[in-house]
């Protein structure tokens, strides 16, 4: 696997061993990638609203004119929000697990637990004070609906989307030639020694979920907030977390 680590560019590239390229297109609120074979180009997540332009922007920086695909690793606002623009603008087809599937109909976001002291007191406080309209965006509805595995060999991919619940119960990781997983918040890349999200609807089956990730031969795990984290440290937190789940 090739990477372009200059960071002088402003997309990180990505190449695996059958010649698919993967973009880090945006970062900031919520990082999105495209992948694509030459012939046929994948969005993954589309970041908030405000992002739209930018998006296009970083799109058209790479001479995307298509986009057969959009799939959406869950439904939370930043990463659904564009949904619905990329749709019509592209006219492709929008892939969500079947479980968070009425969310992006509606245009809703539910607000996930609080993974620690400071989080949990502050999803406490946004539930009681903060209205969820701050979290709605344009409803769009989705083309396919994933229930379990879902094969992309017919997409054009050595490449299938893996059912990956904890940060939501919908949460879906790509796994691309076995080499790269894309993850969105499955696990987080803006800890020096943790992959472990700040938000989670249900942590043991979060980490359960890095173990079937591990189960793939995978090396590199794409996540939607921070940098890429390598197999060794997805393998050092499961293995430390996972033991406190079997002790209680």
């Amino acid at each position: 696997m090739k990477v372009n680590q200059n960071e002088n560019l402003t997309m990180r590239k990505w190449r695996t061993r059958s010649g698919y390229e993967i973009f880090q297109i945006m970062t900031g609120r919520s990082n999105v990638y495209l992948l694509t074979n030459s012939v046929t180009n994948i969005l993954i997540d589309t970041s908030v609203s405000k992002s739209w332009n930018r998006l296009l922007k970083q799109l058209y920086k790479l001479n995307i004119l298509h986009v057969e695909y959009l799939i959406l690793t869950h439904t939370h606002f930043d990463h659904a929000a564009n949904a619905n623009r990329i749709k019509e603008k592209f006219k492709c087809s929008v892939i969500v697990h079947k479980d968070v599937a009425k969310y992006l109909k509606k245009g809703e976001s539910n607000i996930p637990g609080g993974t620690n002291f400071f989080t949990g007191f502050l999803v406490n406080i946004l539930s009681k004070f903060v209205s969820t309209s701050i979290l709605k965006y344009e409803p769009c509805d989705p083309d396919i609906i994933v229930d379990f595995d879902y094969d992309l060999k017919e997409l054009g991919f050595k490449a299938f989307l893996k059912h990956t619940p904890g940060h939501t119960i919908g949460s879906m990781s790509l796994i691309i030639d076995d080499e790269i997983a894309i993850v969105g918040d499955t696990m987080f890349g803006i800890f020096i020694n943790s992959i472990f999200p700040p938000y989670a609807d249900d942590i043991d089956l979060m980490i359960r979920s890095w173990g079937n990730l591990l189960d793939t031969k995978c090396i590199r795990f794409l996540p939607s907030h921070g940098t890429a984290n390598d197999r060794s440290l997805v393998q050092k937190d499961y293995d430390r977390r996972i033991k406190s789940l079997i002790l209680h």
